[in-house]
């Protein structure tokens, strides 16, 4: 057989049996960071935002012949962009001009062709949002967010949104030869957004299961002709959750089991995957018992066989999903199927993997100065710096600075509004939320001098609005040790290194209580693990728990001021579903922090006596990560030191000394534990 021959046989056979290359790219978690721009420290910043990822974007189109981009939420809050989007920029429209949201106008211009919601998307509210989907070029997709109807059945029957969409793709096969296929899109989000956003959504709207949706609407969208289905799910990995857990909010896991689904893209954590260090951020267990990983492939990108994308956080990345499909029984079906990451920055070797996209830079460029005027405007300042780099181990002038705020907000609300409560004590409870969640360089670093708008909002990240519970001493305990979980159990007689901060532990869940002083012991085990369930309920980490210098009393009453979120479930905190709702207020926490700054003119930055670590005698070796920038202030904390030492996320590793106050001060400390 000569060449030609050959060649022609396997041309018939390629003919015979043709496949399909078919690219899904997805973005995920943008939170209105459209610019590569850092706006808390105004200056560009090379490893984030969507003009960046429009750069991936074209690469990745350029290779595949036949290519799907979508986004799988939280798009439209998360900056000082995204705030002025919301609150500002309708309000100036004075032409009669559509409103048509910034990233949105990007997103037509890249040429999406789906986007679901996040539990973000519905923190301005129902009508706001309908006013950002109305712009869009391209389908959105939810099909378990249901108007709060009851149909004749006694359930809710009407979507409040498209709930999926299959679109008709023209594609070229491995010969060349083109075909129409069929892809069904459908989106979820967590059904938690009824209790994150009540005060939008209550009376509007009811959100079932995430699972139960899709066993309802994939063979739905089998039946009208989908060849194969995606899930633009905004839900993260738990590898706890299974089938029967019924209103997860980290359901990929269950999801990938789902029959009909071809691909995920899933979000929500600003998590990676695939990524090398997955396994280790999601150990699996069930119940008491220990379990293997579940049916994960890092090499290949799947879950259960089922090619999954998650492209963390801020525009940083494109998550993508090669498919090939072969027509089987009639219909294009996937035959294989392999998932990957590509970053716009490297962060160890600080190397621009991909510039920023003129076109997508320019369609920003107004609304891009105007939030940097926005967010330059003055409030006040500050005589020390304000940084959130040691937050997690000490006490902290910025978190405490939100709860100065939000106790006298608290205590003028109820003259006004509850009179008949203001006998009760005030308590405020704030959280580091910039704690390096999303990277070595996501810390508030305010310097000494004028504080801006934009340094309120690095301080509280979140369009979160002012709510307040009564509480008794013992549920504050509980909050408290809650809170605690974030630390890993420290042997004091290890002499090798301990590692502090326990990665499963969600920064923003870190709640310090102010108005009270309290230590925690981190030799004894947690009470509580990171999802909010009782660990171990005969261990107690929180000591000398003290309201005015007296030991606080389980039944005394008081008024814990904190967020929607926190309040309404958010991070499963005990005792907050029992609690009574005692201050509804529809004023974000953000602007009650903008407004106590202005009306102080001038602070002085420094941390108060608040909480602490109870002292360990013996030298024990702690370590915990922050920003490497953090160094710059190592020097006003003696009991801190930097090892000089980087992870490999790029974390810089420092040692905490909770040795320093002796042997007979840790003992002391130990003696004046008060039983409770």
């Amino acid at each position: 057989m000569n060449g030609s021959q050959n060649e022609s046989l396997v041309n018939k056979q390629a003919d015979a049996d043709p496949t399909i290359m078919l690219r899904i790219m997805s973005t995920t978690d943008v939170h209105a960071c459209l610019m590569d721009y850092d706006y808390y420290r105004d200056q560009q910043d090379p490893s984030l935002g969507l003009v960046r990822t429009a750069s991936l974007v074209k690469q990745a189109r350029a290779e595949a012949e036949n290519s799907l981009l979508v986004d799988n939420g939280d798009l439209i809050q998360g900056t000082p962009l995204g705030t002025f989007a919301a609150r500002i920029a309708p309000s100036r429209d004075s032409e009669g001009e559509p409103f048509i949201h910034p990233a949105v106008q990007m997103m037509n211009a890249m040429g999406y062709d789906a986007a679901t919601f996040g539990n973000h998307e519905f923190n301005y509210g129902l009508d706001y949002l309908d006013k950002v989907i109305e712009g869009a070029d391209f389908p959105y997709v939810n099909a378990n967010v249901y108007i709060d109807e009851k149909g004749s059945d006694g359930g809710y029957t009407v979507n409040r949104y498209l709930p999926y969409v299959i679109l008709t793709k023209a594609c070229t096969d491995s010969s060349g030869m083109p075909h129409d296929v069929r892809i069904g899109f459908f989106g979820l989000v967590p059904p938690q957004i009824l209790d994150w956003d009540q005060t939008h959504l209550k009376g509007r709207v009811q959100v079932k299961d995430m699972v139960l949706s899709a066993l309802e609407w994939v063979p739905r969208m089998k039946e009208e002709g989908a060849d194969i289905i995606i899930a633009l799910a905004h839900t993260g990995f738990d590898g706890n959750v299974s089938l029967v857990d019924h209103n997860a909010e980290n359901a990929v896991l269950p999801l990938s089991l789902v029959p009909g689904i071809d691909a995920i893209t899933f979000s929500h954590t600003h998590q990676i995957f695939p990524a090398a260090d997955f396994a280790s951020l999601n150990p699996a267990f069930k119940g008491e018992h220990e379990s293997p990983l579940p049916a994960i492939r890092l090499e290949d990108g799947t879950i259960n066989g089922l090619p999954a994308v998650q492209a963390g956080y801020g525009g940083s990345m494109l998550g993508i999903i090669d498919l090939s499909l072969q027509q089987l029984d009639g219909r294009w079906q996937v035959i294989h199927g392999k998932s990957m990451i590509r970053d716009v920055y490297d962060r160890l070797q600080g190397r621009e993997l991909a510039e920023a996209d003129r076109e997508m830079g320019q369609i920003l460029q107004e609304i891009h100065q105007n939030t940097i005027m926005y967010a330059n405007a003055p409030i006040g300042r500050v005589e020390a710096p304000l940084h959130s780099y040691f937050s997690l181990v000490q006490e902290d002038a910025s978190v405490q600075l939100l709860n100065h705020a939000q106790c006298a907000y608290a205590r003028r609300w109820l003259a006004s509004s509850a009179p008949h409560l203001q006998h009760l004590p005030v308590l405020s409870v704030g959280s580091p939320f910039k704690a390096g969640r999303n990277g070595p360089k996501e810390y508030a670093d305010i310097p000494a001098g004028p504080v801006a708008i934009k340094s309120a909002t690095e301080l509280y990240l979140f369009d979160n609005t002012v709510k307040g519970v009564k509480m008794t001493g013992a549920a504050v305990k509980e909050w408290l040790e809650m809170s605690a979980g974030i630390y890993n159990h420290i042997d004091p007689d290890e002499t090798q290194e301990q590692p502090l901060l326990n990665p499963l532990f969600a920064v923003f869940n870190f709640d310090v209580i102010g108005g009270i002083t309290y230590q925690v012991d981190i030799t004894r085990p947690a009470r509580y693990n990171p999802d909010g369930t009782l660990h171990d309920p005969c261990v107690n980490r929180i000591v000398n728990l003290c309201y005015q210098g007296e030991p606080v009393d389980p039944q005394q009453e008081f008024i814990l001021v904190s967020s929607n979120y926190r309040i309404f479930g958010g991070g499963n905190f005990p005792g907050l579903r029992e609690a009574e709702l005692v201050l509804d207020s529809a004023d974000e926490n953000r602007q009650v922090l903008i407004d106590y700054i202005a009306e102080q003119g001038c602070l002085d930055g420094l941390a108060e006596e608040n909480w602490s670590f109870v002292p360990i005698a013996n030298p024990v070796n702690i370590t915990f990560t922050s920003s490497p920038d953090a160094v710059k202030y190592i020097k006003d904390f003696p009991q801190l030191e930097y090892t000089g030492r980087v992870n490999t996320q790029g974390y810089g590793i420092y040692r905490i000394d909770l040795c320093r106050q002796g042997t007979e001060a840790a003992a002391s400390s130990r003696e004046k534990v008060y039983p409770y």
